[in-house]
């Protein structure tokens, strides 16, 4: 068989409520060269039987399960069976739209110098109800610049369409930063090229209390300071203050909710602002911040 251009990677570990959304976001897409690389990181759920009925259905998912080895373990896998020139990442708790990979093509047609590009999202809660539009920076000085000083992960993981061969140059993702893996290699890419953003909505990007960054957010951030260290030193920089990232809080399900409350607010999205404004109020009902957030919902502004 001849290679595919794009070589799509997925990690699954128990994520039956969201899966079957995302692998068809993804067989649905308009540009229709790719290989489905899926890798069944030994689901305890229904993932796997939800998967190989999708499957027998299309010739373009290559499914395989084995034991839990992790997620970072598990990507690295999937690169070295790639065939594709470009390799594509996906969540298995997110939706693509579309258009995602034909427009990402075509813009990588038209832009050599670029090894990676991400998208805006539109970030949406456990529930598909949008909760706000988020545009990250398109230019690379300002992705490299944040990623660099400030550890935030300017480019969403899920939406990125990369060169194999960028990736071929600077190495696999490094399974001992886990939750930061992402930002360790589009620091690494920006040492030998340029990244962007499109400023298009091409990726639904699911908040729930399930994801590292709310699970393990003080392994993610020992991570995310490895690797601005790591970095600051290969490019011989001075090191980021990274005490601010050490003492950060951690996230609670009633610190989130609040925050999605202003996020739909802030977007317009009053029903589900009035929703976890309400949900803020039952599980702080003296926090005069929850009341504030309750009452701009019911406004509407």
């Amino acid at each position: 068989m001849s290679a595919p251009e794009i070589s799509v990677i997925l990690p699954v570990y128990n994520a039956e409520r969201y899966i079957a959304k995302a692998v068809e976001s993804i067989l649905a897409q308009t540009f229709g060269d790719f290989e489905f690389l899926i890798v069944d990181d030994g689901s305890t759920d229904g993932s796997l039987s939800i998967l190989q009925s999708i499957a027998d259905r299309d010739s373009r998912m290559v499914l395989r399960s084995r034991e839990n080895k992790g997620y970072v373990v598990t990507l690295n896998e999937m690169l070295a069976e790639a065939r594709g020139d470009f390799i594509a990442r996906m969540d298995a708790d997110d939706i693509a739209l579309p258009e995602r990979f034909e427009k990402q093509m075509r813009f990588l047609a038209r832009h050599d110098d670029i090894l990676a590009v991400g998208t805006a999202q539109l970030w949406i809660d456990p529930e598909d109800r949008p909760l706000r539009r988020f545009t990250p920076p398109l230019k690379h000085e300002d992705i490299d610049a944040a990623h660099l000083q400030k550890g935030e992960g300017m480019i969403c993981h899920p939406s990125v369409l990369m060169r194999r061969e960028a990736i071929e140059a600077v190495g696999e993702y490094d399974e001992n930063l886990y939750g930061a893996e992402d930002l360790d290699l589009w620091l690494r890419l920006a040492e030998v090229g340029r990244l962007a953003n499109m400023d298009e909505v091409l990726i639904q990007y699911r908040f729930h209390s399930q994801k590292v960054g709310w699970l393990q957010k003080d392994r993610q951030v020992r991570s995310a300071i490895t690797a601005m260290q790591s970095a600051a030193q290969r490019r011989g920089e001075q090191t980021p203050n990274c005490e601010k990232f050490s003492n950060a809080n951690l996230p609670t399900v009633a610190s989130q909710h609040l925050a999605w409350t202003w996020w739909a607010l802030g977007d317009g999205n009053i029903s589900t602002a009035r929703r976890y404004a309400m949900l803020s109020i039952l599980q702080r009902p003296f926090d005069l911040t929850a009341w504030r957030a309750f009452c701009c919902a019911l406004r509407g502004r």
